[in-house]
């Protein structure tokens, strides 16, 4: 009888694994919103960055990146874990540390998630008065898309899934084919490999072009985040976290490079100043005519809708990981009975994206320079003090336990090193990033730290009032004290339960 009900438990508070390899990619792509970047990242970068060097910048970002995903999914076999950052760091470094991890995770995740809210609806308003010269209020399209999204989040994964593929290989094919037309144009004498040289890469603005080209890649990292719904977590996340990298890195670097040559590396970073938000829609005009410009900007406010909803269900599971271990309220880990989904944490996620863009609407504030440029920066950075601590954690967790190898120790090390020193420059060069010279604005990332002090102090509380708790801490579905071999790994008996694993 106590077994059967202990089944049921396990069964109905789990996440479903319906996800396959190529779900996870797109979904990953989908919240990396390619179209987003390319429109609105990479022509800032051009204008204020190294100019023609970008696409050699943006090369070199994504190898850092692969440095990271190599000890990033090595951890795969010893933590299953919906949380992700929050559990990596929990089990490599401390509890307390992990618990902190989480609330920086959360609100970042949000703070990217209202950013990017708030720039589609800006797009949706505007597209609509370009087409027909009808004027709407952005706030409409805001709700609209928070009610859609929720519904979407709440039903089933894999039709959020579904979604996000159709619109990405709707944007993807676009721009591909922008490349390939200009490549045509140029032809084979036009070819200007100046833009992967050292002296153009490391030319002034490097540091600038730098943080646009890391923020362009965030977003890869959510692959373990659906760990517990891949179908073979083993060869699932690491496939999906790999090809996440390169995917992005090929499209990132292949367009951002035949921008530079339909202007010319000479004049790409004076046209790119004088109107970078225009930039991509002259280009798309220039060589798709006005009905491929219409048709580039609808697919930026599909790219834009896609990464909400992405980072919708990212965040879902992150407030689900947190219940189940005993952080949050125990309802917000219950998983719908029919559809599958962690649905009372949609719905409250759908609550605070409401509160967050009503603020700035009765504020008066506009959705593009204030809603996004301020929320993206603060969720960017908040992202990337993460991926340091994360990358720089998992060498000491495979050293406690004896374990050392180039993918293990030395590529999460150096990967972390460098991400470090990227977020400073981030940091350093704050209103590059927002656009705004306003106090309030700027010192937003000061509030990381508050939360990094409640996090703390939540762990200690925990520590010493509720050892129970504390114990279970970023420790669900997660491995013996086996060691593992870089693909071995078993599933898990149960929550909070340790496992045991056969190993050939």
């Amino acid at each position: 009888m106590t077994t059967s009900r202990q089944e049921n438990i396990s069964v109905s508070s789990s996440l479903r694994r319906t996800l396959g390899t190529g779900d996870i990619i797109f979904m990953i792509l989908a919240c990396a919103a390619p179209m987003g970047v390319l429109a609105g990242i990479i022509p800032l970068a051009l204008a204020f960055g190294n100019g023609a060097g970008m696409p050699g910048t943006q090369l070199l970002v994504c190898a850092v990146m692969m440095l990271f995903a190599m000890g990033y999914v090595r951890m795969t076999p010893h933590v299953r874990n919906a949380g992700a950052f929050y559990a990596y760091i929990a089990l490599s470094l401390n509890k307390e540390a992990g618990i902190a991890a989480a609330y920086v995770a959360v609100t970042a995740y949000i703070c990217a998630a209202a950013s990017v809210l708030g720039a589609m609806a800006f797009f949706s308003s505007d597209l609509l008065h370009s087409l027909f010269g009808v004027s709407t209020r952005w706030e409409i399209w805001a709700g609209l898309s928070i009610a859609i999204i929720s519904w979407l989040g709440y039903h089933k994964i894999t039709m959020a899934a579904k979604v996000l593929t159709i619109a990405l290989l709707l944007e993807v094919g676009l721009i591909l084919l922008i490349d390939v037309l200009i490549l045509y144009k140029v032809g084979l004498s036009g070819l200007d490999f100046t833009s992967f040289t050292p002296g153009t890469i490391f030319a002034p603005g490097l540091g600038i072009a730098l943080i646009y080209a890391i923020n362009g890649c965030i977003g890869f990292e959510a692959s373990a985040i659906y760990q517990e719904e891949a179908r073979d977590p083993q060869r699932t996340i690491p496939r999906a976290t790999y090809g996440a990298v390169m995917v992005l890195g090929t499209f990132y670097v292949l367009s951002s490079w035949c921008l530079v040559l339909a202007i010319s590396p000479d004049k790409v970073q004076e046209v790119a100043a004088a109107d970078p938000g225009r930039l991509m829609t002259g280009i798309a005009a220039e060589y798709l005519g006005v009905l491929g410009r219409d048709v580039f900007s609808l697919l930026t406010v599909t790219s834009l809708f896609a990464a909400t909803l992405g980072f919708f269900n990212n965040i879902a599971r992150y407030l689900y990981a947190l219940s189940r271990d005993g952080l949050i309220p125990k309802p917000l880990g219950r998983i719908h009975p029919v559809h599958g989904s962690p649905y009372i944490a949609c719905l409250l996620l759908t609550v605070v994206l409401t509160v967050v863009v009503g603020a700035f609407a009765l504020a008066g504030l506009d959705p593009l320079l204030s809603l996004a440029t301020s929320l993206s920066s603060m969720g960017a950075v908040g992202l990337e003090i993460l991926i340091t601590a994360t990358s720089l954690s998992i060498p000491l967790f495979f050293a406690r336990r004896g374990e050392f190898s180039f993918g293990k120790t030395v590529a999460p090390l150096v990967g972390g090193l460098i991400i470090a020193v990227i977020t400073y420059l981030s940091l350093d060069n704050y209103s590059a990033l927002t656009g705004t010279d306003l106090a309030i604005v700027n010192r937003l990332p000061f509030l990381f730290l508050g939360l990094v002090t409640i996090g703390l102090l939540h762990g200690l509380y925990l520590r010493k009032y509720h050892p129970e708790i504390h114990a279970r801490v970023g420790s669900t579905h997660v491995e013996g004290d086996v060691p593992a071999s870089d693909t071995g790994a078993s599933e898990p008996i149960s929550h909070g339960a340790k496992t045991t694993e056969k190993h050939a």
